[in-house]
């Protein structure tokens, strides 16, 4: 049994960054870590309001002295790790991106979390000792390196805590869905009164809970927000926005930076949105035809919908 820890929530971003001969880089932890020895993705934590595409390349070349570009996003999914030695639990929320290399010399560090990087082919990657997440970005059997809290802590989605400029900051990440039903219409939900973007339309979805993955808690949120019943067909893609000071229901500003994952989600037998979590951030849900709702003005849509909706429904240029 693992003692009673204290739980605690990060964002990170990894790259899957592949070579000749289908070699993979990997870096290996030191002793300063929680699980020495064992080899992963190199990548890290997501500073505050940072976008997790800059936090991949700064990280894996801080790692292993190359330097990356993101070609694309593989995967996003979240686990719990037990860390009895530091009396906490983490949840982490990671973000797998393809990245080819532009450069750099592969090198080794001394007194870092992570003190070797090497190219591996899959067959000798099965041969080492993998973090779960990595072997499942690799496809490979999953290790049991990572203890796993005997419970799930209990921990809101949203948390705000007194940064070091003494305003209140929060990072959050949320799962949201661009919804459509057999007749093509997309699914929107209202902003309530008193949250940031009150009275425009949004997006389904929401934050996830500790221990959740995000398209279970997506798929939670749309059921809550809409009543409809959903079905996860494709990720669409990350964004990252940061509000320095935005003011909610909390009545104070809050240095507030979400990351966001958009998934595109079937609804293939819709019925009449009904809002079920009353009192919360949504008021209203109604389906709108793509055409309708391109007719929308800026200022009926937050912005993360507008951009997602140009994304899954590109116009298609006059003939």
């Amino acid at each position: 049994m693992t003692p009673a820890l204290e739980p605690v929530r990060r964002i990170a971003a990894y790259a899957v960054c592949t070579g000749g001969s289908g070699r993979v880089l990997l870096v290996r932890a030191s002793t300063r870590s929680g699980t020495p020895g064992a080899w992963s993705l190199p990548g890290g934590a997501v500073d505050h309001g940072e976008d997790p595409n800059h936090t991949v390349v700064r990280e894996s070349a801080a790692e292993t002295g190359l330097s990356i570009t993101v070609t694309g996003l593989r995967d996003v999914l979240a686990d719990m790790r037990a860390l009895p030695h530091r009396g906490v639990t983490i949840h982490t929320d990671r973000l797998i991106y393809a990245a080819s290399v532009r450069g750099g010399t592969l090198v080794d560090r001394v007194g870092q979390p992570t003190d070797l990087a090497r190219w591996h082919t899959l067959d000798e990657a099965k041969g080492l000792p993998l973090r779960p997440f990595t072997a499942n970005a690799l496809g490979l059997p999953p290790g049991s390196i990572d203890m796993r809290p005997d419970e799930t802590p209990d921990f809101p989605s949203f948390y705000a805590a007194p940064g070091p400029d003494g305003l209140h900051r929060a990072q959050r990440f949320a799962a949201y869905a661009v919804a459509t039903d057999p007749a093509g219409r997309v699914l929107l939900t209202r902003v309530a009164a008193g949250y940031p973007g009150a009275g425009c339309w949004h997006l389904p979805g929401g934050g996830t809970d500790f221990g959740e993955q995000p398209g279970e808690a997506l798929l939670r949120e749309l059921v809550e927000e809409t009543g409809q019943a959903g079905r996860l067909v494709s990720l669409l893609g990350v964004a990252s926005h940061r509000d320095a000071a935005s003011l909610g229901p909390e009545g104070y500003p809050i240095d507030w930076h979400g990351v966001r994952a958009f998934y595109r989600v079937a609804v293939e037998t819709p019925v009449i949105p009904k809002v079920a979590d009353v009192g919360g951030s949504t008021d209203a849900a109604r389906w709108f035809p793509v055409e309708e709702l391109r007719g929308l003005p800026d200022d009926a849509i937050t912005e993360v919908t507008a951009d997602a909706v140009r994304a899954a429904f590109p116009e298609q240029p006059q003939p």
